[in-house]
């Protein structure tokens, strides 16, 4: 069975290559049963909603808004994929 990474997204995949590594078993057990690609898909959706809640404070902090966005979208960039990368 092939695993369409498109639905799952990146974290998804990155946590599917983790249990594909320490948990074969689990991952067959899932293919058998049909849940493993809803389960990444949950996993990746909880990644991505995670990510926000931590990436809004600190923006907000740092004074990241859509004024500076409209004013310098570089400097908007950067700022945010330092906070992305923390988060």
């Amino acid at each position: 069975m092939n695993l369409n990474t498109g639905n799952i997204g990146v974290r998804g995949f990155r946590h599917y290559e983790f249990l594909k590594q320490n948990h074969p078993s689990t991952v067959s057990i899932m293919r058998l049963n049909g849940t493993l690609e809803n389960y990444l898909k949950d996993v990746n959706q909880e990644a991505i909603a995670m990510l926000e809640t931590h990436v809004r404070p600190y923006a907000k902090a740092e004074g990241v808004t859509e004024a500076l966005k409209r004013s310098d979208q570089l400097e908007w960039v950067q700022r945010m994929n330092n906070i992305r990368n923390r988060a």
